[in-house]
């Protein structure tokens, strides 16, 4: 499950810590899916409730002694992990603050019995996107309002769901560059490359015949209408992240991608540098980005920050928040 960093100009936990939230992030989601798979296959009855597991490992020290009553809720028959790892919390410390409404807990609610381990893996990876969306969104201390069109769009839950924990994802960043703002696209940031994708999704099956012209066609049918060159929005996307990284002395190579899932592509000519990926071959193309056996690297982490050390961001405090949505009620 790819790693949603930032979404439009909504706050984002890995603004907090770039360093810390990455590993956090994979640990929680390893930590949580072994405790429910194991409690599963061992038949147990599963809580409506999933608990919140902190990783940290200063409050895995000090929760030790807690270790008696979670082998009482849950009976190891092996040690499947370090019993440690498992420790949960109804309180999280996190930046000097307890606060039991924090964006660190991950309560699923489990509305039935799976009946297959496919079956418990969906609901599981349904729930987490819920919460993946949480920290995209709000901070301890701050929230965002998201719009409720990211909760349907299906792009942004296949590239979440399927894509590798080590993947990167800024969704729809909006950027300032020089006090102007500015918004990408899709930006994902692999531990080896990163790849910018452009979406031309319209009318289903549309064909989008296209040139070094300023505008293509778009062809429905019989029908045929001017479009935009896609190429405008995918390049200026590509020479804004290289600046970033050149001024960050990141070195990472930068790959575009024009993406289509219900159009076609036709381009008799050849455009360097950019693949062409439409309904034809889309399902290649997300089985190949999952393949990955890079584990997370330094420079994409770097990669990551210079792009988030200038993304605009747009939140109100949780205080006021709260009042606020006293008074509509």
């Amino acid at each position: 499950m790819a790693q949603l960093v930032k979404i439009q100009d909504y706050i984002s936990r890995y603004e907090i810590d770039f360093a810390r939230y990455p590993t956090q992030f994979v640990r929680l989601k390893k930590v949580q899916w072994e405790r429910i798979k194991y409690q599963w296959e061992t038949g147990g009855e599963l809580n409506q409730q999933w608990e919140h597991v902190d990783t940290t490992d200063d409050i895995v020290e000090a929760e030790k002694p807690k270790l008696s009553f979670l082998k009482k809720l849950f009976p190891l028959k092996k040690q499947a992990q370090p019993i440690e790892e498992l420790v949960s919390t109804d309180e999280v410390e996190d930046e000097g603050i307890m606060d039991e409404d924090t964006t660190l807990l991950f309560e699923p609610n489990i509305v039935y019995n799976p009946q297959t381990l496919e079956e418990l893996k969906r609901m599981f990876m349904d729930q987490f996107f819920h919460f993946q969306m949480k920290w995209a969104s709000s901070t301890l201390r701050e929230k965002s309002y998201v719009d409720p069109k990211y909760m349907r769009d299906t792009l942004l839950r296949t590239l979440l769901l399927d894509l590798p924990d080590n993947y990167l994802l800024f969704y729809y960043p909006i950027l300032r560059v020089k006090k102007a703002p500015i918004e990408l696209e899709v930006i994902v940031m692999t531990p080896v490359e990163c790849i910018c994708i452009t979406v031309v999704e319209e009318e289903n099956q549309a064909v989008y015949i296209g040139g070094s012209e300023r505008f293509w066609v778009k062809k429905v049918g019989k029908q045929e209408k001017k479009t935009l060159n896609p190429f405008i929005r995918l390049n200026r996307m590509e020479t804004l992240v290289k600046q970033l990284f050149e001024q960050a002395n990141v070195e990472m190579p930068v790959r575009k991608v024009l993406l289509s899932r219900n159009g076609y592509f036709d381009y008799p000519g050849s455009a360097y540098g950019v693949q062409f990926i439409d309904k034809r071959n889309y399902p290649e193309w997300l089985q190949q980005m999952r393949r990955t056996v890079s584990p997370m690297k330094h420079m994409q982490i770097r990669a990551a920050q210079s792009i988030l050390a200038i993304s605009q961001t747009t939140s109100f405090h949780r205080d006021i928040w709260s009042e606020q949505k006293k008074d509509d009620e």
